[in-house]
């Protein structure tokens, strides 16, 4: 596996993590950014720079990319000196980008017709398990490329599930964010009700532990919000607004209702709207304390 050459596009908040794992492995990885002061803890610790994503996509069998969003995507892949430009027959594309449906099956299509095979692979457990390579990849795609994407995604996940063919993944994704992104009100609503009770909330993580209420969520950010520090973020409100918004669009099209859905998604533009759209979720607790403060109207 060593003599596979990789790439990775996408040195932010989720891809540093990941390829600092690559390279720990042993990998030869090749890399690009779109903002290039992104790229110096990889660089330092042995990642190859390369010009510009079609020429990455020239220099590696198997191309990674963790991108912010459904545009970003589009333009590194498909734009000029994009990966389509320097894609060769054989290539595996791997997205771990969370982006819409349609929009991974249309990529899919796209790739094969170059004869390049396309993952959509978006991943949960945030960037601790990125860190940590316990991250959970719901993956999209033919099976032939999945499979010769997952030695290499070993390092990065605890657990690859091949979900069905293009889009899949992406599917996969939304139902895992409807979970999370309902669960982040819920804890705030769950700490602020321990502190009105005279509770120290920094505690109940703790007290949770193991029981029906205890998630992962609950111990990465109930601590976070109980001290009201979480800064630097992990993960951002206008990620998860983006998120709910493609569940939405894909349940309408299916004409399936999601009321739950419909009411996180209220909460969380309401959160971007008081100005907190680029801080973690976590900042919930803020905003019930505040409406407490304000008193009925």
């Amino acid at each position: 596996m060593s003599a596979r050459r990789l790439g990775f596009i996408g040195i932010g908040l989720m891809g540093r993590p990941m390829t600092l794992r690559l390279l720990d492995a042993g990998h030869s990885v090749a890399v690009w950014n779109r903002s290039p002061d992104k790229l110096a803890e990889v660089l330092a610790r042995g990642a190859l720079a390369r010009s510009s994503a079609a020429e990455v996509a020239r220099d590696c069998d198997l191309l990674m990319l963790c991108l912010t969003d459904q545009q970003a995507v589009s333009e590194v892949l498909l734009g000029p000196a994009g990966v389509l430009e320097g894609a060769r027959p054989g290539l595996v594309l791997v997205d771990f980008s969370s982006i819409a449906p349609t929009a991974a099956r249309e990529l899919a299509q796209r790739f094969a017709e170059v004869g390049v095979g396309f993952v959509d692979a978006p991943v949960s457990g945030g960037t601790v398990g990125a860190e940590q390579g316990t991250l959970a990849i719901m993956a999209g795609g033919a099976a032939a490329s999945v499979e010769a994407a997952r030695p290499v995604l070993a390092h990065l996940a605890a657990r690859v599930t091949h979900m069905g063919g293009p889009g899949a993944g992406q599917v996969s994704k939304l139902a895992n964010q409807l979970i999370v992104a309902q669960l982040f009100p819920v804890l705030a609503e769950a700490m602020r009700l321990a502190e009105a009770g005279g509770v120290d909330s920094a505690r109940l993580p703790e007290a949770l532990r193991g029981g029906f209420a205890d998630s992962i969520p609950l111990q990465v950010f109930g601590p976070r919000m109980a001290a009201r520090a979480w800064s630097p973020a992990l993960g951002t409100t206008a990620v998860m607004l983006k998120d709910l918004r493609n569940a939405l669009a894909l349940a309408e099209a299916g004409g399936l209702e999601l009321p739950l859905a419909l009411a996180a998604l209220k909460r969380y533009e309401e959160l971007a709207q008081a100005g907190r759209a680029d801080e973690e979720p976590s900042a919930f607790i803020d905003l019930i304390t505040a409406s407490a403060a304000a008193g009925p109207t």
